[in-house]
């Protein structure tokens, strides 16, 4: 295992910050050199705060009082990075370099899938973990291990000691690691209604409320700073529109543009629009006696109660020009009336493929009530709580592509759904696990797509070492992993679930349900060639399956059987699963349990370092965001992520935040 050396002090520095070009989130800012001049500065940190304090107060504009008043509310550091890291650009660097060199962390991080761990011998787990590591990971409980991964003190005596070489390991993912503690930005959040909150868990509800008010700050921030109101929030992939309605409520009222492009969330969300009083019912006057005479003729004419047959003997009469509305009474939009000073909905259904808002932006702009209003020259804010997969590049890339769009906050998720930039790894990655086409999946290979809206997005990632960094969908996936909040009785649970469709891909390839698929050089015929990063097999897509299905191991594999062969989604993988799988006996299945029930262990330590190392991965996803807005310094002012969540209750909880240049 390679990995880089830390760095040489890991002490907190108060940065101190007194205009714009010192800021270190600014586009286009050397951060090295500003921690030269920073350390240079503190032998002289009583003048200069004097200094500081002359200069308010002779400035009879107030305008240095209020940059620094405006910056403090910002982070000190553009990316949550462990304080032992000296500048930003060294912490970038050395993560560049740990993720390209590490044979440990790139083995764990796409090079192995959990559906391969007893397809080859003698297993993942003695052919990928290194020797010393696996008599202590065998020992150790798991969530002693993971305590071991997570919130222990290295540097305190641990019983039993795990290896030095896994003690370096474990400290090279933990600085290379964002930090994801969470300090609301306000004691008290404005609370939801009881009306705008209908639908809302309660990760729902924190998520909501806290990011409404950090959306709700950073707009009256950028309005004083630059004097520019931000007039509308285009919110990506807008679901239920549970952010948008509360921000569109008191104490917010602001005007939203939800996109989003599934027409069964926009009904559902414009019925909870009606719900939380943000728009209205359409009132439909009927005449009473026709509306019942109507259901009356489309009940059943064998079953005729006593009041419908008295009102078919005697008819309405009704004068000829009348025409009745017949509709049901949920029939017809709802009604969005624009009031002065309250929050007004704008939903538009498509899917974006791009950052490129033109569309949105030309109906904002030509919208008639808009322009009486004097709103006819809309700024905008592009928001989102996880947007999925590249959706969040979109929402990114919008702040560049778009001059009306002044800021970006952008709140990603489903790393999994992320498409690839630079297409299907070389074999110069030899730990690089390509992503496999499931047999019974999408037919398009999204490594192969080469998706220009793909990761990653910044140059610098692009270009690293002429080949650029890849992930591969495993790697994404297990970016998706939240350990820190697993408890025991979860970890139990999905670590059995893991064995048993790990045991159950080896039954699959001993039966011929699949078979190997050889990466690189043509395979040999000497089967002691095959190893993890040169074989893997076939994926089968299975999903979930009822509870029932994962008390036992039996239970499991029939349950299984009978979603693959009865599925109408697998109809075209039912014949081979029928032919190869039908006849297993209960024996057999029990005795391919007996035979890899005793290494169990040997899976859930794998997959524990499998997400403890992903939380790097996600990680480096940020930080591809973060250097992209930093890369178009002419149009982005500022740039920075931080936390805006509560990690315990909502693990995704870094927000990518982008402000464009003023116009001059």
């Amino acid at each position: 295992m390679s990995s880089t050396s830390p760095p040489t002090s890991c002490t907190n520095r108060f940065r101190r910050v007194t205009s714009c070009a010192e800021s270190p989130y600014c586009a286009g800012f050397d951060s090295t050199a500003w921690t030269d001049s920073t350390r240079s500065a503190r032998s002289s940190a009583s003048a200069s705060r004097a200094s500081s304090r002359s200069v308010r107060a002779d400035t009879s504009s107030g305008d240095v009082e209020l940059l620094v008043r405006l910056r403090i509310r910002r982070p000190t550091k553009p990316l949550p990075y462990p304080d032992c890291w000296d500048s930003t650009d060294a912490y970038i660097e050395q993560l560049l370099e740990f993720v390209t060199t590490s044979s440990t962390f790139q083995t764990l991080c796409g090079g192995v899938h959990i559906l391969d761990f007893f397809t080859n011998e003698p297993g993942l787990f003695k052919t990928v973990i290194p020797q010393d590591w696996q008599q202590y990971l065998l020992q150790c409980q798991s969530m002693k291990f993971l305590d071991v991964l997570l919130r222990d003190d290295l540097d305190k005596a641990l019983d039993p000691r795990p290896p030095e070489s896994l003690v370096k390991y474990i400290r090279d993912i933990r600085r290379f690691s964002l930090l994801r503690d969470f300090s609301p930005k306000k004691e008290k959040l404005p609370k939801l209604t009881r009306m705008v909150s209908v639908g809302m868990k309660p990760k729902k509800m924190h998520e909501v409320s806290n990011f409404a008010s950090y959306v709700d700050t950073l707009a009256k921030d950028i309005a004083t700073e630059y004097q520019k109101d931000i007039t509308h929030f285009v919110d990506f992939g807008s679901g239920q529109n549970y952010l948008g309605r509360a921000l569109a409520s008191s104490p917010y009222n602001k005007q939203i543009v939800a996109v989003e492009g599934r027409e069964h969330n926009i009904v559902g969300a414009k019925e909870l629009d009606v719900r939380a009083g943000i728009s209205e019912k359409p009132k439909i006057i009927r005449n009473k006696k026709l509306w019942m005479q109507k259901l009356d003729s489309v009940a059943a004419e064998d079953q005729p109660d006593e009041k419908s047959m008295r009102r078919a003997t005697n008819p309405t009469e009704l004068a000829s020009e009348y025409v009745p509305n017949l509709n049901p009474r949920n029939f017809g939009e709802a009604i969005y009336t624009p009031e002065e000073g309250k929050g007004f909905i704008r939903y538009i259904e498509g899917r974006l493929e791009s950052g490129d808002l033109t569309d949105v932006i030309s109906q904002l702009e030509k919208d008639p009530i808009a322009e009486e209003k004097g709103r006819g020259d809309p700024s905008l804010m592009a928001i989102s709580i996880h947007s999925c997969g590249n959706l969040s590049h979109h929402g990114v890339r919008s702040l560049v592509l778009n001059p009306r769009v002044q800021a970006i906050a952008i709140v990603g998720c489903c790393y999994n759904l992320m498409t690839e930039k630079l297409g299907p790894p070389t074999y110069k990655l030899p730990f690089m696990r390509p992503s496999l086409q499931a047999l019974n999946g999408r037919v398009v290979r999204e490594s192969e797509r080469r998706d220009p809206q793909g990761f990653p997005m910044s140059e610098r990632l692009c270009s690293y070492n002429d080949v650029g960094i890849r992930l591969n969908i495993t790697a994404r996936m297990m970016a998706c992993q939240a350990p820190q909040n697993w408890s025991e009785a979860e970890s139990d649970a999905f670590f059995a679930r893991h064995f048993y469709r790990a045991v159950l891909q080896k039954m699959f390839l001993d039966r011929g349900v699949i078979t190997k698929v050889h990466h690189g050089e043509p395979a040999d015929t000497d089967n002691s060639s095959h190893n993890p990063f040169n074989t893997s097999t076939n994926p089968v897509i299975i999903g979930s399956l009822r509870k029932s299905c994962y008390k036992t191991f039996g239970s499991y594999v029939r349950g299984a059987i009978s979603k693959l062969t009865t599925n109408s989604e697998y109809h075209e993988y039912c014949g081979i699963i029928r032919e190869k799988m039908l006849d297993v006996t209960d024996e057999e299945i029990a005795r391919y349990e007996e035979s890899y029930g005793p290494r169990k262990r040997e899976l859930s330590a794998v997959w524990s370092l499998m997400a403890f190392s992903a939380i790097v991965t996600e990680s480096l996803i940020v930080t591809d965001r973060w250097l992209f807005l930093r890369q178009h310094s002419e149009l982005v002012q500022d740039c920075w992520a931080e936390t805006v969540f509560d990690h315990r209750e909502s693990p995704r909880n870094l927000v990518v935040v982008g402000v464009k240049r003023p116009i001059s």
